[in-house]
């Protein structure tokens, strides 16, 4: 049951743990455009642009929505932009197994932070997951996925 007590923890797993996660995904599909040669551009949020931090730009709604775009690859080919647009969802199943590694080794407590961490990891990466065309040229990642293999087409990321 969720309670006024609850409302804290709510707000931060909302403000915080949220976009944490949203921020490990872009990381995910980062990390393999620069590894294959490309240039990336991070949009956190949406609404009035707030500030860049380098690649990253930060939006005034930062836990509303994210996307990243991504120049062309020096090394072009189906399993590079496949490896691209599941990067994300990589990443964020990775940050999830590392954090049980981890507490289970005893190097971290278990906390409930980490379960809010985990449960919105799980649930982001499952999302990204399904293939779905949002319309306008905007697919999720296993949309852009499916795309890059079956049909060789290398749409931009709009998670």
């Amino acid at each position: 049951m969720f309670t006024l007590s609850d409302v804290w923890g709510f707000i931060w797993a909302c403000l915080i743990i949220y976009p944490l996660v949203v921020m490990i995904h872009e990381t995910g599909h980062t990390f393999f455009t620069l590894l294959f040669g490309g240039r990336t551009k991070i949009s956190l949020g949406r609404g009035r642009k707030l500030f860049d931090v380098g690649i990253v730009e930060i939006y005034t709604l930062y836990f509303l929505d994210s996307a990243l775009q991504y120049t062309d690859l020096k090394w072009s080919n189906r399993l590079t932009h496949f490896l691209v647009h599941i990067g994300g969802i990589l990443f964020n199943i990775g940050a999830v197994l590392l954090l049980n590694y981890l507490i289970l080794e005893g190097y971290m407590e278990n906390k409930q932070v980490y379960h809010q961490f985990s449960y919105f990891s799980v649930w982001f990466a499952t999302y990204a997951a399904i293939p779905v065309d949002y319309g306008d040229e905007k697919y999720s990642d296993g949309m852009s996925a499916y795309l890059v293999l079956k049909h060789k087409k290398f749409p931009q990321l709009m998670n």
